[in-house]
Order: C-alpha cells, then structure tokens, then sequence
C-alpha cells in the first residue's frame, strides 16, 4: 500500500478510529499497530511479512539474551550474540538485495583475468523497503549490547517499532531509544499534534503530487536521449532531477510523520531544507538525516570516527561508499557514494561545523558569501546526479560527455510556464519557512480564514497537477 494511493486514503481514517476509538488499553492499540503495519505491508505481497517477521523476531530474541549474558559478566557471549544476529539479517538483506549483484561483479572480474564464467540468472524479487526495517531492527540489538537502553520484554510493543507501518518502508530509520519507549506508555489524543500532523500529510502530498512526479516526466525524457538535446536541457536535467527525488523521498517522509502524529507518534525529522546548505558536510547533515546518523552512529565512529587523520579518511570512504551500495545493488550507486565522500573529506579532516545550524536566521534573505557557499554547494550537488540516475556508469559517462561538449542545441522538451512556477514556489516556501519543522506550521497566523484558503489552495494544486499515481523512489531501497 502506498501512501499516494486511494486505498491508504480509506486505510488511514479506519485505523486512526480503531484506534483512537475501540482500542483504547495500550496493549490493543499497539496490537492494532502491528495488525495494521503487517495489512499495509503485505499489500505489496504477503510472503514477505513472514521475512520481517523473521527479522523482528530475531531482534527481539538476541536483544533479551544479550542483556541476559551481560548481567552475567559473560561480554564475549554477548558480542557473540549480537554478531550473530548482524550477520543473519545482513545475510537476508544480501541475498534478496545483492546476490545478483555481486555474482555478476564477481563473472566480469574473472574476465579481466581471462576467465570466461556463465553469469547466473538470478530472478530473486526485493521485498520493499527490506534496507529500512533491517537497519532499524539492527540499531536496536547495537544498542542493546552498547548498554545505551534496556532489552524489550513487551514483544507486540517490539514488533510495533519495527513495523509501524508509517515509516516501515521508506523510514525515517528510527533509534530504538526514540521509538521503542513511546509504544510502552499510554497516549493521549492530543488535538493539536493530530492537526498538525494532517498539515504536514498535506505538505508531503504536494511534494511528491505536483512536483516529484511533474519533474518525471522531464527527467525521463531528457535521461533518455541526451545525445540529441542541449547542455541547457541536460542542466534542466539535473535540476529536475534533484527536484524528483527530494519531493519524492522528502515528501514521503513528510507523509510518514504526520501519518505518525495521528497516533500520538513523533519520529525523528528526515530533511531539513538541504538544498540551503552552505557545504556539502552540512548538506549530509540536512539530507536524509535518519540514513545518515545511522552509519556515523553503528559504523563511522566504531572505526575509529575523528581519532586519527587517516582513520578519517579510511572512515569516509567506507561509510560513503556503503552508503551509495545501501541505495542500490548498482556500481553507479557505489561510485555516487564515493563522489560525495570526496567532496565531504575535506571538512571533516577540519571538523568543521557550523555552529548556525539554520543559514541566515535573523535576517530574511542570506548574505552575500551565504548565497555563494549555498549555489557552490547545490551545484555540487547536481553535478552528481547522473551518478544516481543512470543504470550504468557507461550511461553516466555519456550524459556527462553530452553535457560538457553539446552547448547549446534549440528544441528538446517544453517546460512550460506552470512548472518553473511550482518550482519557484517550493524553494521560497521552504526558505521562509526554514526554521519551521515543515511549511505548513502556519498556527500562528491569526486569521482562520487565511490558513484554510492555504489549505483549499494547495488541494487544488494537487488536483490540477495530478498526473498519475506512481510508486516512491525510495521503495526500492
């Protein structure tokens, strides 16, 4: 089931009364959670539940023995235990997500040596969103044997954390700490988190409505062929392109939070306006915060993090590069991972953080040297994009040939008026309102009338640029 469906328009409303309404015992609503998270799920495909189920369980079971092993003083069966548990659910995320992969890998490697192997036909189907729930069942066993929290003993509250079907697919990736505590306490409707939840569902459905999937029908001609069109369209490309994903995945996670918020529910912020960065260190700190805390917490800083300077260096290629394979069993993938690494070594071999975490924010517009570090670092930031799109790293080789020797060619797609408007109008949105968790935090504005004419606007901007109903990128993560 998908967020941008008509069934979760009906699946969201039924469970939120159940819920609010009939199950009211803590226990029923956290047993509603997961019979509704696994009916969510498994709408893509039942056989897969018994995968996560496997997952959560596994989790759940090492989580106990590990505390157990640890009160008796025996740390090397605890460390055991929790490597065993690690390499289990990484051996599953292996096998559905890069068996292919690396067998192909492994039959071209051998040519270079003059060994000419069959590659094998794998037909090996990826359960969704098998990235997001893995690492967040993981998180939990890790944290479990760092001491950072206490081994679950409720396992439907348990089995809720790792399912709660608004963040299972496409995450945010939750710490155990945030999450888990809020399925052992009682919850009280609270009217004015619901609202703004609803606010915030809204915001993520015009990201992903009227400008991801408006910027993909332009990506997908322009990527298609862009021998034949010019450097201006094939630097539209990369533009549209960003704009797909970030209203795609941000949108998403716009959707998941609200939806969360309706049940009493606050996961952790995924995107803070990146596109507003000043560097690229700080555009990782802004983009997909979730993924990104997740490798510097479980694997940056037990490699050592900022200990030594050629640890940094050995740390940055390898959290970058795994987080590039994370997003897909691809080269290009690795390589798009590796890309940024480069560009971010630099400041952390500094260390250097912003101490403002939110760029021009006593004044309206940015300064001078704001605006310069923001359009270095967004350019950057584009520059890597055919990395990401292309299904090859000959193709991403090619579009960047095109794009540095084609110049300017006349024809090629028509943007039109309204798209460059929608896109315009994002980016000043989001600008003022940066320091807001979303745009739509528009309580304080003191006529009703104003905040509902916002509202009704923006449902028919989603009705007037609805084209289709087409699934998340980051499913497929």
């Amino acid at each position: 089931m998908s967020f941008n469906s008509l069934e979760y328009l009906w699946f969201l409303p039924l469970v939120f009364c159940l819920y609010w309404f009939v199950c009211k015992p803590l226990k029923w609503q956290n047993l509603l959670v997961v019979v509704a998270s696994y009916v969510f799920y498994g709408w893509w495909d039942w056989r897969f539940l018994v995968l996560i189920a496997f997952t959560t369980l596994c989790s759940y079971v090492s989580g106990q023995l590990i505390e157990k092993q640890k009160a008796k003083g025996e740390k090397r069966k605890a460390y055991w235990i929790n490597a065993c548990n690690i390499a289990i659910n990484l051996l599953i995320l292996g096998i559905f997500k890069y068996l292919g992969f690396f067998a192909d890998s492994f039959v071209q490697l051998a040519s270079l040596f003059g060994w000419h192997l069959d590659s094998p036909t794998l037909h090996v189907l990826l359960p969704i969103g098998i990235s997001f729930y893995t690492f967040q069942a993981l998180g939990y066993t890790i944290d479990v044997y760092r001491g950072q929290i206490k081994a679950s003993r409720d396992i439907v509250a348990f089995f809720a954390y790792v399912s709660f079907f608004p963040q299972l697919v496409a995450g945010p990736i939750e710490r155990a700490s945030n999450l888990l505590p809020q399925f052992g306490k009682a919850r009280t409707f609270d009217y004015a988190l619901a609202v703004d939840g609803m606010r915030q569902i809204l915001w993520g459905y015009v990201k992903k409505l009227v400008i991801a999937d408006n910027c993909a029908t332009f990506v997908e001609a322009i990527y298609a062929d862009p021998a034949s069109l010019g450097s201006q369209h094939l630097v539209m490309g990369l533009l549209l392109f960003f704009l797909q994903v970030y209203g795609d995945f941000s949108g998403y996670s716009d959707m998941a939070i609200g939806s969360a918020k309706l049940f009493g529910i606050r996961l952790m912020r995924n995107f803070d306006v990146p596109m507003f960065s000043r560097d690229i260190s700080e555009y990782w700190r802004r983009w997909h915060i979730s993924l990104n805390s997740w490798f510097f917490n479980y694997l940056f800083f037990p490699l050592g993090g900022f200990d030594k300077k050629w640890k940094i260096v050995r740390n940055v290629i390898v959290v970058f590069g795994l987080c590039g394979l994370w997003h897909g069993a691809n080269w290009t993938y690795v390589f798009w991972g590796l890309y940024f690494g480069l560009l971010t070594m630099p400041y952390l071999l500094k260390i250097r953080m912003y101490k403002d975490s939110i760029v021009a924010k006593h004044t309206l517009l940015p300064s001078l040297m704001e605006t310069r570090q923001m359009a270095c670092t967004f350019a950057l930031v584009l520059l890597g994009s055919p990395l990401f799109r292309c299904q090859s790293l000959g193709d991403a080789g090619h579009y960047y040939a095109c794009l540095f020797s084609n110049g300017i060619i006349h024809g090629g797609p028509k943007y039109g008026h309204n798209l460059l408007l929608l896109i315009v109008l994002l980016f000043v949105v989001e600008w003022i309102q940066r320091k807001k968790e979303h745009p739509l935090q528009i309580e304080a504005i003191p006529w009703r009338w104003v905040r509902w004419s916002i509202y009704y606007g923006l449902l028919v901007l989603i009705f007037f640029h609805y084209i289709s109903t087409t699934q998340f990128l980051y499913f497929q993560f």
